[in-house]
């Protein structure tokens, strides 16, 4: 059985879906859809409003990601292990994932994380110190990281 819900963030709305093993993806939306919940959904909305005002740096709401090849699994994994405000390069990544040459692999998998934010794809950024390629837009990643005190986002405004 799936799930979904709308959550009105500082982003704008967002959808959030879920199956009976967890959150399964987080998208921007304009439409408010038909509210169909279940427990995971309550604890991703609560967790995203801590986040969202400064209470909360680590997500625990239960997530499936099982549309996932393993390789991103893999990928989506190590992401969750850099720590709020922190961020690293796709080549940092590449390697906390045990190749340097699967940089560009790890960019795919990285771009295809059905679950941003919670899984913090936003905190990985261009080898130059650049905020590039996030599936939801350049304008949320930078919200994101400048949420987080990030170090880099004092170069960029």
């Amino acid at each position: 059985m799936k799930f979904r819900c709308s959550y009105e963030s500082p982003l704008g709305i967002l959808h959030i879906h879920s199956s009976q093993n967890g959150i399964t993806k987080i998208e921007r939306n304009i439409k408010i859809l038909p509210y169909v919940s279940d427990a995971f959904l309550g604890q991703a909305q609560k967790e995203l409003d801590e986040y969202f005002v400064g209470k909360r740096q680590q997500f625990t709401v239960p997530l499936d990601l099982s549309i996932g090849t393993p390789f991103q699994q893999e990928v989506w994994n190590t992401l969750c292990n850099i720590s709020y405000g922190e961020v690293k390069s796709y080549s940092d990544l590449a390697l906390l994932c045990g190749d340097i040459k699967k940089v560009r692999a790890v960019g795919r998998a990285n771009g295809a994380n059905p679950v941003p934010i919670i899984v913090p794809c936003h905190r990985v950024i261009g080898k130059n110190a650049k905020l590039v390629g996030y599936s939801q837009g350049l304008d949320m990643k930078a919200f994101l990281l400048k949420l987080e005190k990030a170090p880099i986002m004092h170069t960029l405004f």
